[in-house]
Protein backbone atom coordinates (compact mmCIF):
# COMPACT_ATOMS: atom_id res chain seq x y z
CA UNK A 1 0.00 0.00 0.00
CA UNK A 2 1.19 3.49 -0.83
CA UNK A 3 2.40 5.38 2.23
CA UNK A 4 -0.11 7.72 3.74
CA UNK A 5 0.73 11.39 3.94
CA UNK A 6 0.74 13.54 7.07
CA UNK A 7 -0.38 17.15 6.75
CA UNK A 8 0.56 19.30 9.73
CA UNK A 9 -1.68 22.22 10.67
CA UNK A 10 0.31 25.00 12.37
CA UNK A 11 -2.54 27.43 13.14
CA UNK A 12 -2.01 27.24 16.87
CA UNK A 13 1.57 28.42 16.67
CA UNK A 14 -0.04 31.64 15.47
CA UNK A 15 -2.59 31.41 18.31
CA UNK A 16 0.26 31.54 20.84
CA UNK A 17 1.87 34.46 19.02
CA UNK A 18 -1.34 36.44 18.84
CA UNK A 19 -2.15 35.90 22.53
CA UNK A 20 0.51 38.50 23.36
CA UNK A 21 0.47 40.34 20.01
CA UNK A 22 4.17 39.60 19.55
CA UNK A 23 6.08 38.53 16.46
CA UNK A 24 6.97 35.16 17.99
CA UNK A 25 6.58 32.24 17.70
CA UNK A 26 6.61 32.71 13.94
CA UNK A 27 4.43 30.25 11.99
CA UNK A 28 7.02 30.41 9.21
CA UNK A 29 9.59 28.80 11.52
CA UNK A 30 7.03 26.13 12.38
CA UNK A 31 6.38 25.45 8.68
CA UNK A 32 10.12 25.08 8.02
CA UNK A 33 10.37 22.72 10.99
CA UNK A 34 7.48 20.61 9.64
CA UNK A 35 9.36 20.32 6.36
CA UNK A 36 12.64 19.37 8.05
CA UNK A 37 10.88 16.88 10.32
CA UNK A 38 9.34 14.86 7.50
CA UNK A 39 5.83 16.33 7.29
CA UNK A 40 4.31 15.87 3.85
CA UNK A 41 2.49 19.21 3.75
CA UNK A 42 1.77 22.28 5.86
CA UNK A 43 -1.83 23.31 6.52
CA UNK A 44 -2.93 26.80 7.52
CA UNK A 45 -6.47 28.10 7.95
CA UNK A 46 -6.80 31.76 7.03
CA UNK A 47 -9.99 32.62 8.87
CA UNK A 48 -12.11 35.60 7.96
CA UNK A 49 -11.46 37.13 11.41
CA UNK A 50 -7.69 36.35 11.22
CA UNK A 51 -7.77 34.94 14.75
CA UNK A 52 -4.56 33.01 14.20
CA UNK A 53 -2.98 32.80 10.73
CA UNK A 54 -2.60 36.16 9.00
CA UNK A 55 -2.18 37.13 5.36
CA UNK A 56 1.54 37.79 5.84
CA UNK A 57 1.96 34.25 7.23
CA UNK A 58 0.40 32.81 4.08
CA UNK A 59 2.69 34.91 1.89
CA UNK A 60 5.87 34.05 3.78
CA UNK A 61 5.16 30.34 4.13
CA UNK A 62 4.23 29.90 0.48
CA UNK A 63 7.46 31.64 -0.51
CA UNK A 64 9.80 29.68 1.75
CA UNK A 65 8.72 26.04 1.99
CA UNK A 66 9.28 23.37 -0.65
CA UNK A 67 6.65 20.88 0.52
CA UNK A 68 3.03 21.56 -0.48
CA UNK A 69 1.01 24.24 1.29
CA UNK A 70 -2.63 23.45 2.02
CA UNK A 71 -4.82 26.51 2.55
CA UNK A 72 -8.04 25.95 4.47
CA UNK A 73 -10.57 28.64 3.62
CA UNK A 74 -14.25 29.50 3.82
CA UNK A 75 -16.23 29.54 0.56
CA UNK A 76 -16.20 33.33 0.12
CA UNK A 77 -15.15 35.66 -2.66
CA UNK A 78 -12.48 37.24 -0.44
CA UNK A 79 -10.82 33.89 0.27
CA UNK A 80 -11.07 32.80 -3.35
CA UNK A 81 -9.27 36.00 -4.41
CA UNK A 82 -6.54 35.39 -1.83
CA UNK A 83 -6.07 31.80 -3.02
CA UNK A 84 -5.82 32.97 -6.64
CA UNK A 85 -3.20 35.54 -5.61
CA UNK A 86 -0.94 33.26 -3.57
CA UNK A 87 -1.58 29.96 -5.38
CA UNK A 88 -1.20 27.40 -2.58
CA UNK A 89 -0.66 23.86 -3.81
CA UNK A 90 -3.88 22.69 -2.18
CA UNK A 91 -7.07 24.31 -0.98
CA UNK A 92 -9.50 22.73 1.46
CA UNK A 93 -12.85 24.51 1.58
CA UNK A 94 -14.27 24.48 5.10
CA UNK A 95 -17.33 25.92 6.86
CA UNK A 96 -16.73 28.83 9.19
CA UNK A 97 -18.64 30.52 12.01
CA UNK A 98 -17.33 33.54 13.87
CA UNK A 99 -18.51 32.27 17.26
CA UNK A 100 -17.02 28.77 17.04
CA UNK A 101 -13.80 27.89 18.84
CA UNK A 102 -12.80 25.51 16.08
CA UNK A 103 -14.51 24.08 12.99
CA UNK A 104 -17.60 22.29 14.28
CA UNK A 105 -18.55 20.12 11.32
CA UNK A 106 -18.48 19.57 7.60
CA UNK A 107 -19.74 21.76 4.81
CA UNK A 108 -23.43 21.96 4.01
CA UNK A 109 -23.19 21.30 0.29
CA UNK A 110 -26.79 22.31 -0.29
CA UNK A 111 -25.85 25.91 0.51
CA UNK A 112 -23.87 28.05 -1.92
CA UNK A 113 -23.41 24.99 -4.11
CA UNK A 114 -23.27 26.95 -7.35
CA UNK A 115 -20.68 29.33 -5.92
CA UNK A 116 -18.64 26.44 -4.50
CA UNK A 117 -18.75 24.64 -7.85
CA UNK A 118 -17.63 27.81 -9.59
CA UNK A 119 -14.64 28.42 -7.32
CA UNK A 120 -13.62 24.75 -7.45
CA UNK A 121 -13.50 24.98 -11.24
CA UNK A 122 -11.43 28.18 -11.15
CA UNK A 123 -9.04 26.88 -8.48
CA UNK A 124 -8.45 23.67 -10.43
CA UNK A 125 -7.85 25.68 -13.58
CA UNK A 126 -5.11 27.52 -11.65
CA UNK A 127 -3.48 24.17 -10.85
CA UNK A 128 -4.69 23.94 -7.24
CA UNK A 129 -5.89 20.62 -5.83
CA UNK A 130 -9.28 21.17 -4.16
CA UNK A 131 -10.69 19.30 -1.18
CA UNK A 132 -14.02 19.72 0.60
CA UNK A 133 -14.29 19.22 4.37
CA UNK A 134 -17.35 17.03 4.86
CA UNK A 135 -19.21 14.86 7.33
CA UNK A 136 -18.93 11.07 6.93
CA UNK A 137 -22.08 10.74 4.89
CA UNK A 138 -22.38 8.96 1.54
CA UNK A 139 -24.87 11.48 0.12
CA UNK A 140 -22.56 14.39 0.96
CA UNK A 141 -19.59 12.56 -0.57
CA UNK A 142 -21.52 12.16 -3.83
CA UNK A 143 -22.40 15.86 -3.81
CA UNK A 144 -18.70 16.70 -3.38
CA UNK A 145 -17.91 14.61 -6.45
CA UNK A 146 -20.66 16.32 -8.46
CA UNK A 147 -19.32 19.75 -7.47
CA UNK A 148 -15.95 18.86 -8.99
CA UNK A 149 -13.75 18.32 -5.94
CA UNK A 150 -10.54 16.32 -6.26
CA UNK A 151 -10.66 15.11 -2.66
CA UNK A 152 -12.80 15.01 0.45
CA UNK A 153 -11.51 15.49 3.97
CA UNK A 154 -13.76 13.55 6.29
CA UNK A 155 -14.53 15.22 9.60
CA UNK A 156 -13.33 12.88 12.36
CA UNK A 157 -14.39 15.15 15.24
CA UNK A 158 -17.41 13.16 16.40
CA UNK A 159 -15.49 9.88 16.39
CA UNK A 160 -12.63 11.46 18.38
CA UNK A 161 -14.98 13.02 20.93
CA UNK A 162 -16.70 9.68 21.56
CA UNK A 163 -13.36 7.87 21.81
CA UNK A 164 -11.95 10.40 24.27
CA UNK A 165 -15.08 10.12 26.42
CA UNK A 166 -14.72 6.34 26.57
CA UNK A 167 -17.94 5.75 24.65
CA UNK A 168 -18.72 3.17 21.99
CA UNK A 169 -17.19 4.33 18.70
CA UNK A 170 -18.18 1.43 16.44
CA UNK A 171 -20.99 3.27 14.64
CA UNK A 172 -18.93 6.45 14.20
CA UNK A 173 -15.97 4.43 12.90
CA UNK A 174 -18.14 2.55 10.40
CA UNK A 175 -19.58 5.85 9.13
CA UNK A 176 -16.08 7.07 8.34
CA UNK A 177 -15.06 3.72 6.84
CA UNK A 178 -18.13 3.48 4.58
CA UNK A 179 -17.90 7.12 3.49
CA UNK A 180 -14.21 6.73 2.70
CA UNK A 181 -14.96 3.72 0.52
CA UNK A 182 -17.76 5.56 -1.30
CA UNK A 183 -15.36 8.43 -1.98
CA UNK A 184 -12.63 6.13 -3.25
CA UNK A 185 -15.10 4.32 -5.51
CA UNK A 186 -16.08 7.68 -7.00
CA UNK A 187 -12.44 8.49 -7.74
CA UNK A 188 -12.00 11.01 -4.93
CA UNK A 189 -8.85 11.07 -2.83
CA UNK A 190 -9.76 10.52 0.82
CA UNK A 191 -8.35 12.57 3.70
CA UNK A 192 -9.35 12.69 7.35
CA UNK A 193 -8.92 15.36 10.00
CA UNK A 194 -10.11 17.05 13.18
CA UNK A 195 -9.46 16.15 16.79
CA UNK A 196 -6.95 13.39 16.04
CA UNK A 197 -4.33 12.26 18.54
CA UNK A 198 -2.07 9.22 18.68
CA UNK A 199 -4.83 6.81 19.75
CA UNK A 200 -7.61 8.03 17.46
CA UNK A 201 -5.27 8.29 14.45
CA UNK A 202 -4.14 4.72 15.11
CA UNK A 203 -7.75 3.51 15.23
CA UNK A 204 -8.75 5.30 12.02
CA UNK A 205 -5.59 4.13 10.25
CA UNK A 206 -7.35 0.73 9.98
CA UNK A 207 -9.30 2.23 7.06
CA UNK A 208 -7.24 1.44 3.93
CA UNK A 209 -8.95 3.94 1.61
CA UNK A 210 -7.64 6.98 3.55
CA UNK A 211 -4.52 8.47 1.95
CA UNK A 212 -3.91 11.59 4.06
CA UNK A 213 -4.23 12.56 7.72
CA UNK A 214 -4.37 16.25 8.65
CA UNK A 215 -3.50 16.93 12.28
CA UNK A 216 -2.77 20.22 14.02
CA UNK A 217 -3.77 21.05 17.57
CA UNK A 218 -2.39 17.84 19.07
CA UNK A 219 0.89 18.09 17.17
CA UNK A 220 1.49 21.69 18.28
CA UNK A 221 0.52 20.84 21.86
CA UNK A 222 2.62 17.67 22.14
CA UNK A 223 5.58 19.40 20.49
CA UNK A 224 5.90 21.67 23.52
CA UNK A 225 7.05 18.64 25.51
CA UNK A 226 8.90 16.36 23.10
CA UNK A 227 9.60 18.47 20.01
CA UNK A 228 7.93 18.58 16.61
CA UNK A 229 10.31 16.16 14.92
CA UNK A 230 9.50 13.46 17.48
CA UNK A 231 5.74 13.99 17.19
CA UNK A 232 5.74 13.94 13.39
CA UNK A 233 7.91 10.83 13.30
CA UNK A 234 5.55 9.05 15.69
CA UNK A 235 2.44 10.01 13.71
CA UNK A 236 3.95 8.88 10.42
CA UNK A 237 4.70 5.52 12.00
CA UNK A 238 1.16 5.29 13.42
CA UNK A 239 -0.71 6.11 10.23
CA UNK A 240 1.43 3.72 8.20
Amino acid sequence: MRKRRLGVNIDHVATIRNARNEDYPDPLNAAIMVEKSGGDSVTIHLREDRRHIRDIDLKNIKKKIKIPLNLEMAPTQEMFSIAKKHLPNYVCIVPEKRIEITTEGGLNLNKKKFFISKIIKKLKKAGIRVSLFVEPNASTIRKAKNLGADCVEIHSGNFCRLYNEGKNVKAAFLKIKKSAQVAKNLGLEVHVGHGLNYKTASYISRIPSISEFNIGHFIVSESLFVGMKSVIKKFKKIIN
